[in-house]
């Protein structure tokens, strides 16, 4: 049968903004390696794949390059699939992780989810995210990203990072953040992440996870409002809570169609058997 498959581009209420995710629902789990090459093929900061089991519904989230613990746009998207082809009626859905159980439901307009709070400790600089970043920031903390505070959003959006060196960093990624000059929102970021094979994310919900901790300390207040200042930005709402951070957004489908699971596993087993023996003269 064919695999249903969609793109949904999340944290935006209009296609062609926020951030693209594909979500793919399968019957079962194919191979590990059949799941990479199909995210790998997609092309797209993120795939989510889907497979129900029983009362459960299973989430993972490949890059083109590797499968990721957490992601929070392809979360989203993958929630409004389920709302909106799945199961139409439902208000919420807890999808299950390597993270953990992930709660999604409808409020109003907006898809609510809720993620773990990873809030980040203060570290000695690291001379390798300032060479990368080619910028200093003001302050730097760690959590699975480091996070690079600046004072300025004009500093946030000007950065041109050298992904070669962000690439050999020992966490995931880098985030840079700066408090908004637009009074709509509370604070501006941009996600540099050339280990996982995108140089710069879109939007991300997982790294509010680490953003939304830190600007509830420093502002004082756990509502917040966020704009990821990427070229094709997204808007995302957060409240901080002890053990998590619940954040909002819209999505948009952009496009809906079906992938051939037989055609992919006859083409890669055709490949295997053609592939030359291995540990031979």
């Amino acid at each position: 049968m064919p695999t249903p498959l969609f793109q949904v581009d999340a944290f935006a209420r209009r296609v062609l903004q926020g951030n693209p995710a594909a979500v793919c629902v399968l019957d079962q789990w194919p191979d590990d390696a059949v799941l990479q090459q199909i995210a790998q093929e997609n092309n797209l900061s993120e795939t989510a794949f889907l497979v129900r089991g029983g009362a459960q519904i299973w989430i993972r989230w490949f890059t083109p390059t590797v499968e990721v613990d957490l992601c929070g746009h392809a979360t989203l998207a993958s929630a409004w699939v389920y709302f909106h082809r799945l199961e139409r009626t439902a208000r919420e859905v807890t999808f299950e992780s390597k993270s953990g159980p992930l709660r999604v439901w409808r409020e109003g307009d907006e898809l609510r989810m809720m993620l773990p709070n990873r809030a980040p400790l203060p570290c000695d600089p690291v001379l390798e995210v300032i060479k990368g970043l080619r910028a200093t920031p003001q302050s730097m903390l760690a959590s699975t990203a480091y996070l690079a505070v600046f004072e300025r959003e004009a500093q946030v959006r000007g950065l041109d990072p050298d992904f070669a060196i962000l690439s050999r960093l020992d966490r995931e990624g880098v985030i840079a953040t700066a408090p908004s000059s637009d009074s709509s929102f509370d604070f501006v970021s941009r996600y540099f992440v050339p280990s996982q094979g995108i140089n710069e994310d879109p939007v991300t919900g997982s790294t509010h996870c680490v953003l939304a901790p830190y600007w509830a300390e420093r502002l004082k207040r756990t509502n917040l409002r966020a704009r990821q200042v990427s070229s094709r930005a997204g808007t995302l709402t957060c409240e901080v809570h002890d053990t998590h951070v619940t954040i909002g957004g819209h999505a948009a489908l952009y496009l809906e169609g079906e992938l051939d699971l037989g055609a992919i596993l006859h083409a890669r087993a055709s490949t295997e058997e053609s592939s030359p023996d291995q540990g031979l003269p």
